[in-house]
């Protein structure tokens, strides 16, 4: 079993790797389980694989364990569905001791962490997660919280988990399209702190759905780089804000699209080359390592272009981003690959490279007309 460390003085907690997580995951995690009460949230689609068989060792350990199941996709990450969380939680008689477990991917962390970091003001919450997105990305580093309609993670909080325990193994039940989706953010990583994980991703992308050691090592990379990032700025004040390259047009293609019609890795993908493109445009990055970061992306299988989303509707939902600064929108931006920089953009300026990177359908042999910032 190997394990990265988070460390963040008396919050610093462990993310292991280990195989057969689930049946071991009493043993593993009983140090971390300050009280008797355990409450895991999961959703129907993980429920039926893991659910019965997370509950049933924990009870050999002597916990008692509740379980909830909440519907499977990101429409459940409301604070409506918070609301019957807590409710549950209460009806279990969880207190200050006890201790929710998230079992699941993005959304089922997300909001597992906001009702721990909110519930009583705040109890213990442990991470499992099994999605890919969820392992390299989510799980890791304290942010947690839910979407409103127009703006994605708008309302959440920071709470570090107790721990995070990772198996790849969970990876083999995961839809193809969600394994896809995850590939995107294990590339940020390589876009924003390490070029050689970036030049060892555009050698090894296909094998990583075939082949277990190569899996492994993305995945602990990336955990590995979050980790320290996250260690010199856990509250985003400053470095941690490079972990959203992709995410400020992301997150608006998702919410403009409806919660559902792109998957966040697929929405952060075309943000990612949509965002390379604004770099070239705006004369910080060279239009070869643009087009590097969309044939990665490309050999992932993941989309680079979204399709009828009418550009003001896009600029309005990059204005909800929590990034922005006096009501204009802030872009993390490539300088090079392995390099990242904050940078905003006014909102005339950011129409304009819509309009223009439609028209070109963000042709990489287009040439660039870098635009004022």
């Amino acid at each position: 079993m190997e394990k990265v460390n988070v460390p963040l003085g008396n919050r610093t907690y462990p993310i292991f790797f280990a195989n057969n997580v689930i049946t071991d995951a009493s043993r593993i995690l009983k140090p971390y389980v300050q009280g008797k009460t355990v409450m895991i949230i999961t959703d129907t689609n993980i429920d039926p694989l893991y659910g019965q068989t997370l509950q049933s060792t924990l009870k050999s350990e002597g916990f008692n364990v509740h379980k909830i199941v909440i519907p499977a996709g990101e429409k459940s990450k409301t604070l409506e569905t918070s609301e019957i969380l807590y409710n549950r939680c209460l009806e279990a008689n969880l207190d200050r001791t006890s201790t929710i477990i998230s079992l699941g991917g993005g959304v089922v962390g997300d909001i597992s962490g906001f009702v721990a970091a909110t519930y009583m003001r705040g109890i213990d919450f442990i991470q499992v997660p099994t999605s890919l997105l969820a392992q390299v990305d989510s799980s890791v580093g304290g942010k947690v919280g839910v979407n409103l309609p127009a703006a994605k993670n708008a309302v959440g909080a920071f709470h570090q988990p107790r721990a995070v325990l990772i198996d790849v193994s969970l990876l083999k039940t995961l839809p193809a399209g969600e394994f896809r989706s995850g590939l995107s953010e294990i590339i940020k990583y390589g876009v924003i702190w390490d070029k050689a994980f970036f030049d060892w991703l555009e050698e090894n992308i296909d094998d990583l759905k075939k082949d277990d050691d190569k899996l492994q090592y993305a995945v602990i990379q990336s955990c590995r780089i979050k980790a320290e990032i996250v260690s010199q700025d856990e509250r985003e004040k400053g470095l941690r804000a490079i972990l959203n390259f992709g995410h400020t047009i992301g997150h608006a293609i998702e919410s403009a699209a409806g919660y559902g019609r792109y998957t966040h890795g697929e929405a952060v993908a075309i943000g990612q080359v949509y965002e390379s493109s604004l770099a070239v445009h705006t004369g910080f990055l060279k239009q070869q390592n643009a087009h590097k970061i969309k044939r990665l992306i490309q050999n992932a299988g993941l989309p680079v272009d979204y399709a009828d989303i009418e550009h003001e509707c896009l600029i309005e939902r990059m204005l909800y981003d929590k990034k922005n600064v006096d009501t204009e929108p802030v872009f993390i931006l490539p300088m090079d690959i392995g390099e990242v920089k904050k940078v905003k953009i006014s909102v005339d300026n950011v129409r304009r490279f819509l309009e223009r990177a439609r028209e070109n359908t963000l042709n990489p042999n287009q040439a660039a007309n870098p635009v004022s910032r």
